[in-house]
């Protein structure tokens, strides 16, 4: 809460022509090489966006995995924001593993792809 409220007072102090809508760049990745059946991590990277409203999902099988863990929401010097947020999971044959990013409206899926 008290970080929300640092991003809320620095928003009305800054300048506001300072930032521009952009939309965010997604990385969906596996935290070592995605081996079938074997435990990793999978990392949704979203970066360089305006405004900072934003929802990360990550999915499997279109399901909301459940134990995500999301960073703090942080800016760069151009006033863009990045977020993280990841989760345990074991890749097995069949499964699609997703990273559903909604900003501004507009819902977008980026599908994890296995190094093998």
């Amino acid at each position: 809460m008290k970080g929300f409220v640092c991003v809320v007072l620095l928003l009305f102090l800054m300048d506001p022509l300072a930032a521009k809508l952009a939309a965010p760049k997604v990385q969906v990745y596996s935290r070592t090489p995605g081996d079938l059946g074997k435990a990793n991590i999978l990392i949704c990277h979203v970066s360089g966006f305006y405004p900072p409203e934003i929802t990360i999902k990550l999915l499997k099988n279109d399901k909301e995995i459940p134990g995500t863990i999301q960073t703090d929401l942080a800016f760069e010097e151009n006033w863009h924001y990045h977020l993280t947020k990841h989760v345990p999971f074991t890749p097995v044959s069949g499964e699609k593993f997703v990273c559903r990013v909604t900003h501004m409206g507009k819902e977008t899926n980026y599908v994890w792809e296995s190094d093998m």
